[in-house]
């Protein structure tokens, strides 16, 4: 996925690659540039005040920049400002007559209106779909420079949930097409029917005709596999009016296909080619994957006819210290992560994903839903989590534009992402329930509810007799739930009907019957575990499966238990900035296996010993005092409560990844690990070896008094040693600041990033883990500095700075190459300790 900047004094050139056959004796003239680079940019707070234009590159977040204000911010969001941005840029763009041009952006955040040398071009106001304008009437005629400008109201600063960063914060790209042209996102390629020698691909084309007398022509596509060899083609002619659009079918078989899966993530490529005289006139290209799906109402999930257990994560879209803005790599390591620990599906919540992070999904083989909306005809109420109680300006959301916008944006997205072989679900709602009228009250929870666990462990204290009388008893608000989802099911298979129709129900015992799990093919349960066995059998012929799940290993048992749900999606893979009302100085939600800067939790690790068949283990600690857990009459640690496991909610018990106490302070060790035997050392003694199963928490126990020295675990599967183990030694005296980095060479393309770890550590080089201090950055060579972070939801220091202070004495810094060769050096210093220092390679392209 890098991108590479073409100058736009390459337009008119053959554009053409070596992938094109002999007929690829072209003229092409087709430009799809990066159209990233020399924005500027103004910020208009909300008193009216304006700074001064500066220059950015894109995708750029401007509400990441400032500093957390617990004032004049909001906890919804993350305590981050709006206001109003103002982008520009000028670009020389001359067309020929047979020439359209089109300005395509994956998302801005949000209200944003465009402007093209003084004319307004078109306007978009949700925050997460993609959308073009044709800027053919708009352009200079005479004069050799355009003038672009965005405008992008997010003055209402806390219209969301969660963060949702400010400004152009996803890619643009500058199109120019002949008029005889395949439109953007014209090309729909599936694999209707796949067996061991063979696959058919299916290629639905539009064809637009922007001229204004008939043409006929040739429509192409050429398939190539991963080393870019050609495995088939399809040619066929057309004919096609003025001022007309057409479709196109073409259908092109692969012999002994790669099938992509979430092992082998195999990705072929369609070069589909409008051919006039013997020259290619407009091309598309689309990266595709050869795969099936299928969801069943007593087997679960099955990926290329193989039954498998969805192993997923929701994610918000922000990326720590990057905001919303996230570079490829950040998503990349933070993805890398997840897949190590056993993680193969990420559900986009609550908004449609940007490309680039789709692509990274095809790429790195995770299964995605792929989600709308939070918001349908009702609001929300974005700082309590539950159905609006004021009406605020700042808070107005998405459901100011959805009776005239919903159908676009949900077509756009559709239209936009339905290549991704990644995408095997579409979500056309979250917890959308309880903003509508009677759903809530027809469940019998919400007025005895309490969100610490009655409602998320009671069976329905209604039956379905009772909960269908209510729905048909109760009144009804100016619009109807059951409707409004089968109108975005209706919009959503009108260009789809490969992918399963979902939805995150947070009420589904009322969902079942209100219409809305009618417009369903798989009806999501949000944190209704304890109703899969009375969903599967009141409602036996639909698909259920868990799409928001706390993070806990009764919900993966639950899962494990039954095989008619698919699998889960936890609440959440990584922590996210926002949903904080009145936390302050709590910024964000830490029910992350990751926190915000990508370091590994105990709940990841956890979760890997569930997921992962890979041997793990994993060591924690915790004064006897301040742990959840007592010592029975025997000595061993059992929970205060008993079977509190059962209902454990978002945010893991507190634990310590060190082994620094006072001199016999009673401890309990922990030990995470899938291994069936463990046994623990200290200094070399053995503290004994347990079974696994004598855990039903899944946690390995151990009450130990408080030794200096070194903490082992070592596991055995089938009574024999495995190769993993975990270590944890008592740390010194802070002695230095050790750094590592992810990445020690970067490229000019203006995109790469390093990721830059800086752990105190003793003089032997153990991580001092329970003390923090202040650590200075100094950067020497051309690369921007994104910025820094520890890590912790209640780190509210800049993120865009060159110091902070450490969590659990760690903290992440984070640089991006530039266009220009150089190299970097990189130190971190801290009062009283030994500087660390790194290099880094910017190399040319």
């Amino acid at each position: 996925m890098k991108k590479y900047l073409l100058f736009f004094t390459l337009i008119g050139s053959v554009l053409t690659s070596c992938t094109n056959d002999k007929r690829a004796k072209t003229e092409l003239t087709q430009v799809s540039t990066d159209f990233n680079h020399d924005w500027q940019f103004q910020l208009v707070d909300t008193t009216g005040n304006s700074a001064n234009w500066k220059n950015v590159r894109l995708p750029h977040d401007w509400s990441v920049e400032a500093s957390f204000d617990s004032i004049n911010g909001e906890g919804a969001t993350g305590y981050l400002p709006g206001g109003t941005g103002l982008y520009r840029k000028k670009f020389p763009l001359r067309l020929q007559e047979n020439e359209n041009a089109y300005i395509l952006f994956d998302g801005v955040y949000n209200n944003s209106e465009v402007v093209l040398n003084g004319e307004k071009v078109g306007a978009h106001p949700y925050g997460y779909s993609p959308f073009y304008f044709n800027i053919s009437p708009y352009l200079n005629s005479e004069k050799d420079s355009n003038l672009i400008e965005v405008k992008v109201d997010r003055t209402r600063y806390a219209d969301s949930r969660w963060y949702t960063g400010s400004g152009i914060y996803r890619d643009v790209k500058l199109l120019v097409k002949n008029k005889l042209h395949i439109p953007v996102w014209g090309v729909f390629i599936t694999t209707p029917k796949i067996d061991e020698n063979r696959a058919e691909v299916s290629v639905a084309i539009n064809i637009q005709n922007d001229f204004s007398e008939n043409k006929n022509a040739e429509i192409q596509t050429d398939i190539y596999d991963r080393e870019g060899k050609k495995v088939n083609e399809q040619t066929n002619t057309f004919s096609i009016a003025g001022n007309t659009k057409t479709s196109h079918q073409q259908s092109v078989s692969i012999e002994n296909a790669n099938l992509w899966s979430v092992e082998n993530p195999y990705l072929y490529k369609a070069i589909t080619s409008i051919v006039q005289d013997g020259k290619i006139i407009d091309q598309q290209e689309t990266t595709f994957g050869v795969r099936s799906i299928r969801f069943d109402a007593d087997e679960g999930f099955f990926l290329n006819g193989e039954n498998m257990k969805i192993k997923g994560v929701c994610l918000h879209h922000d990326g720590g210290l990057v905001g919303a803005a996230v570079p490829d790599d950040v998503w990349r390591r933070r993805l890398a992560k997840l897949k190590e620990a056993g993680c193969n599906a990420i559900r986009i919540s609550h908004n449609p994903g940007s490309q680039a992070f789709l692509d990274l999904c095809d790429e790195m083989g995770f299964l995605v839903q792929d989600e709308f909306f939070d918001e349908w005809d009702n609001p929300k109420d974005k700082r309590k989590n539950m159905n609006e109680q004021s009406v605020d300006y700042v808070t107005r959301g998405y459901t100011e534009h959805f009776q005239e916008w919903a159908e676009k944006d949900l077509k756009n997205t559709v239209l936009a992402h339905r290549n991704h072989p990644s995408i095997i679900q579409w979500s056309i709602g979250n917890e959308i329930e309880w903003t509508y009228p009677r759903n809530a009250d027809a469940t019998g929870f919400f007025n005895n509810m309490g969100w610490q666990g009655n409602y998320f462990f009671s069976e329905p204290p209604f039956s379905v007799e009772q909960i269908n009388e209510k729905l048909n008893t109760l009144p009804k608000g100016k619009y109807d739930i059951g409707e409004t989802a089968h109108k975005l099911a209706k919009w959503t298979k009108e260009l789809d009907t490969t992918r399963y129709v979902t939805a995150n129900c947070i009420l589904p015992s009322a969902s079942h019957l209100s219409g809305y799990a009618d417009a369903l093919d798989v009806v999501g349960y949000s944190y209704r575990r304890v109703i899969y066995d009375y969903g599967h059998k009141n409602y036996p012929n639909k698909v259920i499966m868990g799409t928001e799940n706390l993070p806990q290993w009764h919900e993966w048992k639950a899962v494990m238990e039954r095989p008619f749900i698919s699998g889960l999606f936890l609440w959440t893979g990584i922590d996210y900035m926002g949903e904080s009302n009145g936390g302050w100085p709590k910024k964000g939600t830490n029910s992350g296996l990751l926190n915000s800067a990508g370091f590994e939790k105990t709940s990841y690790h956890m979760m890997k010993t569930l997921w992962s068949d890979e041997p793990h283990l994993y060591i924690t600690t915790q004064s006897l005092d301040k742990s959840i857990f007592k010592l029975n009459s025997v000595g061993e640690p059992i929970e205060k409560k008993k079977d509190a496991w059962k209902q454990a909610l978002w945010f893991w018990h507190e634990s310590n990844e060190y082994w620094n106490y006072d001199v016999n302070e009673p401890t309990v060790v922990e030990v995470y690990s899938n291994c069936e035997e463990v046994e623990l050392f200290l200094n070399d003694a053995s503290l004994g070896r347990k079974k696994l199963a004598d855990f039903d928490d899944h946690i390995y126990k151990w009450s130990v008094p408080f030794t200096e020295g070194e903490l082992k675990a070592e596991g055995y599967i089938d009574g024999k040693k495995v190769d993993a183990i975990a270590q944890l030694k008592t740390a010194e005296e802070p002695h230095a600041v050790q750094l590592s980095v992810d990445k020690s060479e970067l490229s000019t393309n203006a995109y790469d990033v390093a990721h830059i770890v800086a752990q105190i550590v003793d003089i032997e080089g153990n991580p001092v883990r329970h003390l923090n201090s202040e650590i200075i950055f100094t950067v020497h060579g051309d690369v921007r500095l994104l910025g820094v972070d520890n890590g912790s939801e209640r780190n509210v220091q800049d993120f865009q700075s060159n110091k902070i202070v450490t969590d659990q004495g760690r903290v992440l810094l984070i640089v991006q190459s530039n266009s220009q060769a150089d190299k970097v050096t990189i130190s971190a210093a801290s009062e009283g300790l030994k500087a660390g220092e790194i290099t880094l390679n910017v190399n040319a392209i």
